[in-house]
């Protein structure tokens, strides 16, 4: 997703550093050139050498290296973003005052590129009325931050921010500030729906269906990494919610339905990749029913057409796409359900289809719009994501 950005991560003295190798390797493994520059404090918790295998690029630490000169301007110059990670208290104080007494303070003077901070350190540092003051003035000249978090430090626990994020999440918003800028999802408002719903029967009992959410959540992470505001309403799932992204949880089509209804009107696009129950039961027993040797009738009635019942809400000019799981005349079928509930996408994929479908890493799907019908091989269903976002933007 990132093959080739120039990315430059400054690496100050904290012991949240062993966090940064981490980051440092998966930006690599992701395709960026990174360049790792470190002041003296941090060489004394992690060599230079492990950034440098890491990377696979030399490792740059002092002003006065003679193979290096004028590194601070270059490297500021060449990269597309800078990345601090931990950024400790020491080194907000100093950029706030504009302070350039090494290689990596240098280079924040003299760049341009824009800057993410990762701040580490002690909790009540954090706290501290001047390093806030230090976060206010670097915030107002364009800096963003990530974090810091809550939980144990070097010195023990604690209940309160101090604590650097964890790598994945450095790694998100760092690859979100790459591809943003090229993205015309950027600063839109993206609702997605995901994962199956709930009908019960009694308590311990429910109608549901086998969808893990898999899709819905990769799409709302492909369009946080593009820049989007993302709201995910997601029905029962044990997949992690991604980074930045917005969660609200639901159980039953009707809570779907009216979580959809109160975001649907500040959202410029809706993505609705959930799989409701289209039936539930006409009463719900509020014990368990005990199990007989006889059958059990159940009577159903029809849950709401969520994607349906959306149509005089939209926000005019928002983009609409819908999801069609058939096991038989699946264009066809998916073509009139694009009609019937006035969709600008519908995506299709086959129930029977091996590595298709629910509860599969992969997913094989066709686009189909008003004009086109456009079929994909099996592919992971993040990278099906990544194509649907490509078509959500030809659409916006």
């Amino acid at each position: 997703m990132i093959d080739d950005r120039r990315v430059l991560v400054g690496v100050s003295g904290g012991i949240a550093i062993y966090k940064t190798c981490s980051v440092v390797r998966q930006l690599t493994e992701a395709g960026a050139a990174v360049d790792t520059v470190m002041t003296a404090s941090a060489a004394e918790f992690v060599r230079p050498v492990t950034f440098e295998a890491l990377s696979r690029r030399p490792v740059l630490t002092s002003l006065w290296d003679r193979d290096h000169a004028l590194s601070h301007l270059h490297l500021g110059q060449d990269a597309e973003l800078i990345l601090l990670a931990p950024a400790t208290a020491n080194l907000l104080a100093k950029t706030a005052a504009g302070i350039a007494d090494d290689l990596l303070t240098a280079i924040l003077l003299a760049s341009d590129a824009p800057i993410l901070a990762a701040p580490a350190m002690n909790d009540r540092m954090w706290a501290n009325p001047a390093t806030q003051e230090n976060i206010s003035r670097l915030s107002e000249r364009g800096w963003r931050f990530v974090g810091p978090a809550v939980g144990g430090l070097a010195e023990g626990p604690s209940t309160r921010p101090g604590r650097m994020v964890e790598p994945d999440e450095i790694v998100a918003h760092t690859v979100r500030m790459l591809r943003a800028s090229a993205s015309s999802l950027n600063g839109k408002r993206v609702l997605v729906t995901a994962g199956p719903t709930r009908e019960k029967i009694d308590p311990v009992r429910a109608i549901s269906n086998p969808s893990s959410g898999l899709m819905g959540y990769a799409v709302a992470e492909a369009a946080f990494l593009r820049g989007a505001e993302v709201q995910l309403v997601t029905g029962p799932s044990q997949l992690t919610v991604p980074h930045g992204v917005e969660v609200v949880r639901v159980e039953t089509t009707a809570e779907l339905h009216r979580a959809v209804e109160e975001k649907l009107g500040t959202s410029d696009v809706l993505i609705m990749a959930a799989a409701p129950a289209d039936y539930r039961p006409v009463s719900t027993s509020d014990h368990k029913l005990p199990k007989t040797d006889g059958r059990l009738t159940l009577e159903l009635e029809p849950t709401v057409d969520v994607l349906s019942s959306t149509v005089d809400k939209r926000r005019p000019g928002a983009v609409i796409v819908g999801f069609a799981l058939e096991s038989a005349d699946g264009e066809s079928r998916a073509r009139e359900k694009l009609h019937r509930k006035q969709l600008d996408l519908i995506v299709l994929n086959m129930a029977r289809e091996t590595g298709s479908g629910f509860e599969t890493p992969t997913n094989r799907v066709s686009f189909i719009t008003e004009d086109e019908l456009s079929e994909l091989p099996q592919l992971p269903k993040s990278e099906v994501a990544e194509r649907l976002l490509d078509e959500v933007e030809e659409l916006l």
